[in-house]
């Protein structure tokens, strides 16, 4: 969690002539948002797709699968509005929560020159398929 967005920022600069698309969960993104000044700052056209479902994800759907949904600390009501802080820093900002719109919505943010910062508005009980549960070995994959 909040790997994503460094790491593209430095593929982004080994590879300056090559788009990078970083897809990263609302709490991950909240770990380094710092980045948005770097990208700004380098003009990085970094691609950054935020899946935000107010969760962190994949906490919450641990809790779903394994905890019986008990939930802890894994609720976040306090999250900026990832559009506004972009533009906020010079970087275009779209926010999607309409699944009809999405398509054309991916293609503007794919299009745009510069750097994107795209906030996909999801449920909070989509979950990502497959995943490995804990003290599991790659055989023992859990597929939804």
């Amino acid at each position: 969690m909040g790997y994503g967005l460094p790491a593209a920022v430095g593929a982004n600069v080994a590879n300056h002539e090559t788009m990078v698309v970083c897809i990263s969960g609302d709490a991950s993104i909240l770990m380094n948002i710092q980045e948005f000044s770097t990208i700004k700052q380098y003009r990085l056209p970094i691609k950054l797709f935020i899946i935000n479902n107010s969760y962190m994800g994949m906490v919450k759907q641990w809790q779903d699968l394994f905890y019986e949904n008990r939930y802890s600390q894994s609720y976040t009501d306090s999250l900026p509005d990832f559009q506004k802080l972009a533009e906020s820093f010079g970087i275009k900002g779209i926010t999607c929560s309409v699944a009809s719109e999405l398509e054309g919505k991916i293609q503007e943010a794919l299009d745009h020159k510069g750097a994107v910062v795209f906030n996909c508005i999801v449920t909070d009980d989509a979950h990502v398929m497959p995943m490995i549960p804990a003290g599991a070995g790659h055989n023992e994959l859990v597929k939804g």
